[in-house]
């Protein structure tokens, strides 16, 4: 196998660069680069020099073994002095030693799936860990990066052996008595393992929201305020706000953390009847968001109407301009800021209560194979319920459950999705 190299900080002007090496011949480079390899996993000061003897930076340098580091490959990594000259010359000087390359985008990552450091949900979880904004993602991505899928995959199939070697015990001594009845015990490894995978299922719309971040939209007839909200929610001047009705014509977004929840807010288009085609246009955009949002906060006028959208249980019914209502417990002013904290709360009150929903399972492909799974055990189960003559097909449907489970860590059937997952690392990952 190569021995690849990156940068594996950003790129830029910084205090200090790291530049990792995996591969066999990664210990070596450091010889070629003049470095006595200092003892694994501790870290040693070293001048590195080109193939001239050039000096390029004096370097913190540790390596580790096969077996114990990131990629499970022998690894080197150089703490360079982060300016861009001297990343340049780093890395170029290893360009030119022989057997070594440039990584390509994901590969310390795939080699280390490759070597079974970490299973496929796990990459999955160091993608969103990169990608984490907000306290809600980083808690979300870590805890799958801690391998608490894997866990989970691991002890429902567990459970699903032992069915399917009690079902397969009664096929084997179909010819004989057998002294106990097995399908008590297995149904209650179905019964506990389809309640899992069930809760599993229900989640997974709470943690992609999550990963993906919530939609509020503001909606409302024209001039009722929702662009002063927006500013006011936002803290600074988003949309384009004035005293004539029509001014918003599409769709505007403010990305926010509340409560450490992702959420984009979505400043819409007055709901009202229109000759106006480009408002009329803005006016279709505004409710076709409003209905894919999360989540509604209504701003309404002395009408207490908005054109062709209702509201639905959990979303949030205001009166508009409060400083000019003579505000109340449902009137907010994004003017004056009356009531907008109170919003704040109740937004982020309704999207926590959502986001305790999420369980371990976190992307579509996930929700996949767990239903996969069920579709496959709720056969297992009529069958086994059958009685005489169903064990043989009930043990074979709990191996299709098993392997659908197999496909959430990436023992079968994944090849199809890794350059996907690949493509979103940078190239130092």
């Amino acid at each position: 196998m190569d021995t690849i190299y990156a940068l594996a900080t950003a790129r830029g002007k910084a205090g200090v660069a790291v530049i990792r090496i995996s591969g066999p011949r990664a210990h070596e480079a450091l010889r070629v680069l003049g470095a006595v390899v200092p003892a694994p996993r501790v870290a040693g000061l070293r001048r590195l020099t080109d193939a001239q003897g050039v000096l390029l930076d004096e370097a913190l340098v540790v390596v580790f073994e096969a077996g114990a580091s990131f990629t499970g490959e022998d690894v080197a990594e150089l703490h360079v002095h982060g300016s861009p000259a001297t990343i340049a010359a780093v890395l170029r000087a290893l360009s030119e030693i022989e057997g070594l390359r440039l990584a390509e985008p994901g590969e310390f990552t795939r080699r280390a799936l490759e070597n079974e450091q970490l299973d496929l949900a796990q990459v999955e979880g160091l993608a969103d860990l990169i990608e984490a904004e907000t306290e809600a993602q980083r808690r979300q991505a870590l805890r799958v990066l801690s391998g608490a899928i894997g866990e989970r995959a691991e002890s429902w199939r567990r459970d699903l052996i032992r069915a399917a070697a009690l079902l397969e015990a009664t096929i084997d001594f179909a010819d004989e008595e057998v002294p106990v009845d097995v399908s008590p015990e297995v149904l209650e490894l179905l019964d506990r393992v389809e309640a899992d995978l069930r809760r599993e299922a229900e989640g997974v719309q709470a943690a992609e929201r999550i990963r993906e971040g919530f939609e509020v939209a503001i909606v409302g007839p024209p001039n009722v305020g929702k662009s002063t909200l927006l500013n006011a929610l936002a803290g600074r001047e988003a949309a384009i706000t004035s005293e004539y009705a029509g001014t918003t014509r599409d769709v505007i977004e403010v990305r926010m953390d509340l409560g450490g929840l992702p959420v984009t807010v979505l400043d819409t288009a007055g709901l009202r009847e229109t000759e106006d085609v480009v408002e009329g246009i803005g006016i279709t955009r505004a409710r076709e968001r409003a209905m894919a949002a999360d989540l509604r906060v209504f701003l309404l006028d002395e009408t207490g109407q908005a054109e062709g959208l209702g509201p639905h249980p959990e979303d949030i019914v205001l009166r508009g301009k409060g400083d000019l209502r003579g505000g109340g417990a449902e009137t907010i002013s994004g003017k004056t800021g009356q009531g907008v904290a109170h919003l704040i709360s109740r937004i982020t009150s309704v999207l926590e209560t959502r986001a305790a929903r999420a369980q371990t399972a976190t992307r579509e492909r996930h929700r996949v194979a767990i239903v996969r799974a069920l579709t496959s055990l709720a056969v297992a189960r009529n069958q086994v319920e059958r009685g005489e003559g169903g064990a043989e097909l009930a043990a074979e449907e709990l191996r299709m459950a098993i392997r659908a489970l197999d496909s959430l860590v990436g023992r079968v059937d994944v090849e199809q999705i890794l350059d996907e997952i690949f493509a979103s690392f940078c190239l130092g990952k």
